[in-house]
């Protein structure tokens, strides 16, 4: 697998456990990278992880905004948690990550829904990151 990958599943586990704990993103993160300088087991949070974490923080607000405003019948709380987190790393890389090309992004996002959500996952995160690539150059503010 790799190495971006690798480091978006991680930056998913990050933004799942903050959703699940009512905790912040960046809090979470700090307890990762912290954890991984005590236990060998844990590996280290790599510095795409970080970001990908740290510039969903920065945007959640705006970030859910679009999310609810652009979800046909599926409000953010009502939506599965592993959906939701999909779409908030892969929004905020989609949206302000300018180094990762658009198709990569909706890729990576199909796969992490098939790898962990719901048979009908995949369509729904592909269909929703797809209509905010094309309204893309008005979505940054």
């Amino acid at each position: 697998m790799a190495a971006r990958s690798k480091a978006r599943k991680r930056a998913l586990q990050i933004l799942f456990e903050a959703d699940q704990r009512a905790a912040s993103p960046t809090d979470v993160l700090a307890d990762w990278a912290r954890l991984a300088t005590t236990d060998e087991r844990q590996p280290p949070v790599s510095e795409f992880s970080r970001r990908l974490v740290e510039g969903y923080a920065e945007r959640a607000e705006r970030i859910d905004e679009l999310l609810a405003q652009y979800t046909v019948g599926w409000p953010l709380d009502r939506m599965p948690v592993v959906d939701r987190n999909i779409l908030r790393l892969c929004a905020f890389e989609l949206i302000w990550e300018d180094e990762t090309p658009d198709a990569v992004v909706l890729d990576e996002a199909v796969q992490l829904a098939r790898e962990f959500s719901t048979e009908e996952s995949p369509g729904f995160v592909n269909g929703l990151l797809g209509r905010l690539k094309d309204l893309k150059p008005t979505l940054r503010r």
